[in-house]
């Protein structure tokens, strides 16, 4: 209905994508996709999630938050930018690596990249 107000939930999402040290859950809703992103120490996307990509590196485009733990993302010309608790960030739809950083879990929110990301 148009004039519905929709609720949803990360515990009850309408797909998950799962791979090692990782998972992926993803909420349609007002015409958007938004993911969830939840990684374990020691989480790679170049170890693991480009078995299940098919490409070397990450090329979706993100724009996102954090909610918790640590991570970077690497970019081609050498940047390394670190994603900490509360960080919104972009990274361009160049090929980039990103790794969980210490021993806690990272898990962040995805507004733009949620409907291409880990396919």
């Amino acid at each position: 209905m148009e004039n519905e107000v929709i609720l949803k939930w990360f515990e009850t999402p309408d797909e998950v994508r799962t791979f090692e040290k990782g998972r992926f859950e993803i909420i349609h809703i007002g015409g958007m996709t938004i993911g969830r992103a939840t990684y374990q120490p020691g989480w790679k996307w170049s170890e693991h999630v480009r078995p299940t990509a098919g490409t070397e590196f990450c090329e979706v485009e993100h724009v996102g938050m954090v909610i918790s733990g640590q991570a970077v993302a690497a970019l081609p010309d050498g940047t390394v930018a670190e994603l900490t608790p509360g960080t919104v960030f972009y990274v361009p739809p160049v090929p980039h690596d990103s790794w969980v950083v210490g021993d806690e879990c990272y898990v962040s929110l995805h507004f733009l990249g949620a409907d291409a990301y880990t396919k």
